[in-house]
Parts: C-alpha cells; structure tokens; sequence
C-alpha cells in the first residue's frame, strides 16, 4: 500500500473541517488560508482550496467581501455565516467523538 497516499486522503477528509476552523477565529484572504493550510501539512494542492470555498459559500457556511488591496486589485475575504458557525459546532462534537473512538481502538 501507498502511504503517501493514504495519508492524504485522511488530509483531504479533514480539510472542510480545518478551512471553517481558520475562518472562525477571523476573516481571511484565500492565500492566507492556503498559507495555514500548508504550515499545517494539511492542504498539499492549491487548487483544491478553491473549489471547497465556494461550495461552502454555496452551502451558505461562508460568506465574502471585497477589500482593496494596496498592493493590485481588490481582494476577497471569506469570514463564516452564522449557519456556518453552528455547522461548526457539530463538526466540532463530531470531531471530538472520531478522535475519542479510534483513541479507544488504538489503546485496547
């Protein structure tokens, strides 16, 4: 078997969940979330990130607007709904009873 592999679907599975973690602290431009993303060896393609922005922004988790840059054009900040807070919330329970069960595998 491929660990490299197996090791980023487990990334890929956790990466919706990371993205409305970083967003509830505070807003964020795409490329800083790309940047935590990859300092946390979660996210390994760019172009995934995109894609699941706008799906959760569809979803009505996220939502953006627009700030001029200093430095070119106007950039897009995403920031959680308040749906996407409470989504988060049941995330995060369902997060803590994932890690609690295969704790409990791991340790019999």
């Amino acid at each position: 078997m491929d660990i490299e592999n197996t090791k980023a679907q487990m990334r890929k599975g956790i990466l919706e969940y990371c993205i409305l973690s970083l967003l509830s602290r505070n807003s964020c431009y795409a490329s800083d979330i790309i940047k935590e993303l990859k300092e946390a060896e979660v996210i390994v393609v760019e172009g995934t990130l995109y894609p699941l922005l706008t799906r959760q922004k569809n979803a009505g988790l996220l939502s953006y607007r627009w700030e001029e840059s200093q430095q070119g054009p106007p950039r897009k900040y995403y920031e959680l709904t308040e749906s996407g807070r409470v989504y988060l919330e049941e995330l995060d329970k369902s997060w803590q009873e994932l890690v609690d069960s295969v704790n409990r595998i791991r340790t019999r």
